[in-house]
């Protein structure tokens, strides 16, 4: 399994659990190599196997390295995560320039196919591959939209909710299930990227159950989209929100 972005939050919480259930794992990083080889440390104290290893989804070049690593140090993939995302911090979309926008779809889409497309190449059973799944990780954001936070976020989670769709009907015929998580409210670090770390619990009375969800809820319907328990299942989306 190649877990993008999974030095830190619901990638790292992911990485580990695959780790559990058997995978061995690439963590995937961009900056914190020290949080990425504690993650690895992680799962090989737990007697799992994984691999720290730097890449930019944003740099295509990079993604390219990255799956010759996974090809050569793991063996076969079977299972991709595209976690890796970003967000800038709180603005409304009258003031937010190009610049911005670039490095929001760059990374949050962009990577995403980019990543993608190195999977089917590998898994696809029309290039001789075995089959697979990719699990994409969106937001409960592309539907409601982060009016006057984040709506270019917002906007780019809506593109990986479409791509989503598409990929998993273009590949269902070749042993490859697309499926995403639209986390809603999550204690991540991310918050604080966007300039308010205490976010969640500012809005989680929003929320229907009135809390914040852990990386680790999100991890496991992750791992349900990879597993063989939901082997009909491709194009879906799973809202892990608290009801919102």
């Amino acid at each position: 399994m190649l877990v993008t972005g999974g030095s830190r939050g619901i990638g790292a919480a992911t990485a580990k659990l695959a780790g559990l259930r058997g995978y061995a794992v690439c963590v995937n990083y961009v900056h914190d190599r020290a949080a990425a080889d504690r993650v690895v440390a992680d799962i090989t104290g737990a007697g799992g196997q994984a691999i720290a290893a730097r890449a930019d989804v944003a740099s295509e070049t990079d993604v390219e390295k990255l799956f010759e690593t996974v090809d050569r140090e793991l063996g076969t993939l079977a299972a991709l995560v595209n976690n890796a995302g970003t967000l800038e911090p709180q603005m409304r979309v009258e003031d937010m320039r190009a610049e911005r926008l670039r490095r929001v779809f760059t990374t949050n889409v962009i990577g995403c196919f980019l990543c993608a497309r190195e999977a089917v190449r590998r898994m696809s059973t029309a290039n001789g591959g075995s089959g697979g799944a990719i699990v994409n990780v969106s937001s409960a954001a592309a539907r409601l939209g982060s009016s006057g936070e984040y709506v270019d976020y917002a906007a780019s989670k809506g593109a990986v909710d479409t791509f989503t769709i598409g990929l998993a009907g273009e590949v269902a015929e070749q042993g490859i299930r697309v499926n995403a998580v639209r986390p809603g409210f999550i204690y991540t670090e991310i918050h604080a990227r966007g300039g308010e770390p205490d976010r969640v619990d500012r809005v989680k009375h929003f929320v229907p159950m009135k809390r914040g969800g852990c990386p680790e809820e999100v991890a496991n319907a992750i791992l349900w989209l990879l597993s063989d328990d939901s082997t009909y299942t491709t194009g879906a989306f799973i809202d892990v929100t608290g009801g919102k």
